[in-house]
């Protein structure tokens, strides 16, 4: 009789205790997208100057079933841990404009906590598109513009004194609204801006975005986390891997042929604008 009772016991501990693990492994099964799609957005990230909510957004509702909401803030913590990661590769390089870092970053980070408090009133399906288009396009003028470049021209680092104030502050305003409004760190944007507009060179352009993404991702967090837009377990998980990745990405961003960066960061933006037009028309 006892060992009967005992042997049922048992089996019941036994059945609980692998419901429990089985449990467990299940979630770490929908965690583990979330781990992957981290890694991958940080290395893009330093290695393109930018925060990464353009890819996790969508990928975070593609591949791991997170809430659209969700998926649209909880990327902005990670993208300030990557991007503080990815700066402290640019900064040894002595790659930053400190005049254009401050001035962008004083117009712009206002401009980001009005869009981010708008975002919660405005279809943002339009604008995404229009962003999208607008991003590629300007990856198709680039690339154009860089295989029509001699690959013997040197690039010049861009001085203080050489940047126009109210152009930079015109577009720091206009592309920190934009940031607010889809929750990422303008980090593509900025480095486009410099590039086109500026005539940095794309290293000094890159180190510059990287700064901005990170400054930028602290109001519009701080922002959508009040307005309950943020899953602290997912940006937990990004953070996890995105913070090394994004190390390794600038790294590699700092190493690598001029010539050859350009053409890389022009493609993908082309790439990022057809994957988000695709993902905003057909996505769920």
């Amino acid at each position: 009789m006892w060992l009967a009772y005992i042997c049922s016991t048992c089996n019941f501990i036994f059945k609980r205790t692998n419901h429990h693990i089985l449990e467990f492994l299940l979630q770490q099964t929908q965690y583990l997208p979330v781990l992957i799609i981290g890694l991958i957005v940080g290395y893009l990230s330093g290695l393109l100057g930018k925060g990464g909510s353009a890819i996790s957004t969508p990928a975070l509702q593609i591949f791991a079933g997170v809430n659209p909401f969700f998926a649209l803030a909880s990327p902005l913590p990670a993208s300030i841990t990557s991007t503080l990661s990815a700066t402290a590769v640019y900064r040894k390089e002595k790659l930053f404009n400190a005049r254009v870092i401050l001035l962008s970053a004083g117009m712009a980070v206002p401009a980001t906590i009005a869009g981010s408090w708008c975002s919660s009133y405005l279809p943002g399906k339009t604008l995404m598109i229009l962003t999208a288009v607008f991003i590629m396009g300007i990856g198709i003028s680039l690339l154009y513009s860089f295989l029509k470049k001699k690959n013997t021209e040197e690039d010049t680092v861009v001085a203080a004194e050489d940047v126009p104030a109210v152009k930079l502050l015109g577009a720091a305003m206009g592309i920190g609204l934009l940031a607010g409004l889809l929750a990422n760190a303008g980090g593509i944007l900025f480095s486009t801006f410099f590039i086109k507009k500026l005539k940095m060179p794309i290293k000094q352009a890159l180190a510059c975005a990287v700064v901005l993404s990170a400054i930028l991702s602290v109001p519009g967090a701080l922002t959508h986390w009040w307005l309950g837009h943020i899953d602290w377990n997912i940006a937990l998980l990004l953070s996890l891997t995105a913070f090394p990745a994004s190390y390794l990405g600038a790294k590699t961003a700092v190493k690598m042929k001029t010539p050859a960066l350009e053409k890389l960061f022009a493609i993908t933006l082309i790439i990022f604008g057809v994957y988000d037009i695709f993902f905003t028309i057909f996505g769920k």
